[in-house]
């Protein structure tokens, strides 16, 4: 199952018609949309809703029956256990071979504002301005210690880019932490707070 589905899963089992909703399926052969809304006292497209997702998440069969020549589903339960087994490592941002050999350098009048930890030796968070006038607000970024030690070392505007990989050398930063590196560069650029040397 990946996170998407899982998602969807938990959503549906997190309703409160849920548990009563399988105990239905699990008791009846088959059953149809409206039977079981009237049975839960659901509204019809909610009942609807549950067993489509539960369809789609193969935990359920559903075959078209005519009755007076009017199709509708007839829904069965197909699995009677549901076991979540998520690869979280499935979600990880892919790392590229040229994500540490492009240069890069923070953005000239950005709006950015690198606050320096107690010490000064990192960077302990960054502020960064969205929206203009009043709706303008204040997103400030909470950085990791690592993520904190490559911004320290990011060249500034006015000097030359560098590659990624050396900022992470300079900073004495762990090439294995380049995964949380590369996510912190990534929303800074979503922000044109750093910028790729063309």
């Amino acid at each position: 199952m990946n996170f998407k589905e899982a998602a969807q899963l938990g959503n549906y089992l997190a309703k409160d018609y849920a548990e009563d909703f399988f105990a239905l399926l699990v008791n009846y052969q088959n059953i149809s949309a409206s039977e079981s809304a009237s049975r839960l006292g659901l509204h019809i497209r909610t009942a609807q809703d549950f067993l489509e997702a539960m369809t789609r998440l193969e935990i359920l069969r559903k075959e078209e029956v005519y009755e007076k020549k009017r199709p509708y589903f007839r829904y069965t339960l197909q699995r009677e256990r549901i076991q979540m087994d998520i690869d979280l490592t499935k979600i990880q941002q892919k790392q590229r071979p040229e994500d540490l050999t492009r240069q890069i350098r923070e953005k000239a009048d950005a709006g950015a504002n690198f606050s320096l930890a107690r010490g000064g030796e990192y960077i302990s968070h960054v502020s960064l301005w969205t929206g203009s006038g009043r709706d303008r607000k204040e997103r400030k970024i909470s950085l990791t210690r690592p993520q904190g030690l490559f911004l320290y070392h990011l060249p500034f505007p006015n000097a030359d880019a560098l590659p990624v990989a050396d900022i992470i050398r300079k900073a004495n930063v762990d090439e294995e932490l380049a995964p949380e590196i590369l996510d912190i560069i990534q929303l800074l650029e979503k922000y044109q707070v750093i910028e790729t040397k063309k």
